[in-house]
């Protein structure tokens, strides 16, 4: 019998879904990517990567190793490789990162923590250098 090569082999390459209209209280946690089109109030612990929708709604924790967020977060946001906002997105969170991308329209609220050395010590507790960001639509992020 001949094997379907578009099946996943390999857990870290397994998509989960909250699809619109759903809503999670809890926490939940993969090996793979987990992408939010409804609301998750709880911790998410995903292996791989974190999408948010843009009608996606996160109430809580993120921990991951690539995040997309075009949707509402609340909470804080721990991504260990790469962070991309985009300009629909609406956060007020607690973010560490080693890179960011940042699009125009985002609004961001909350502390910003960037570099390989605050992703090592983010289990350790709070980074060297914290800087508060506030970012409004249509307007040049500043830093302050």
């Amino acid at each position: 019998m001949a094997r379907d090569r578009n099946i996943p082999t390999h857990q870290d390459s397994v998509i989960s879904l909250i699809g619109p209209g759903m809503t999670v209280v809890g926490d939940c946690d993969t090996d793979g990517t987990l992408r939010v089109e409804g609301r998750v109030e709880g911790t998410i612990r995903a292996g791989k990567a974190v999408v948010v929708g843009k009608d996606g709604e996160v109430a809580g924790n993120i921990f991951t190793q690539d995040a997309v967020l075009a949707g509402r977060i609340t909470g804080t946001i721990h991504a260990a490789s790469r962070l991309e906002v985009q300009a629909s997105a609406r956060i007020d969170a607690e973010i560490r990162a080693r890179r960011m991308q940042l699009e125009e329209g985002a609004e961001v609220n909350g502390t910003l923590a960037m570099g390989e050395k605050v992703v090592e010590e983010g289990a350790k507790g709070p980074a060297l250098s914290r800087v508060p960001v506030k970012v409004e639509a249509d307007a040049p992020a500043k830093v302050s």
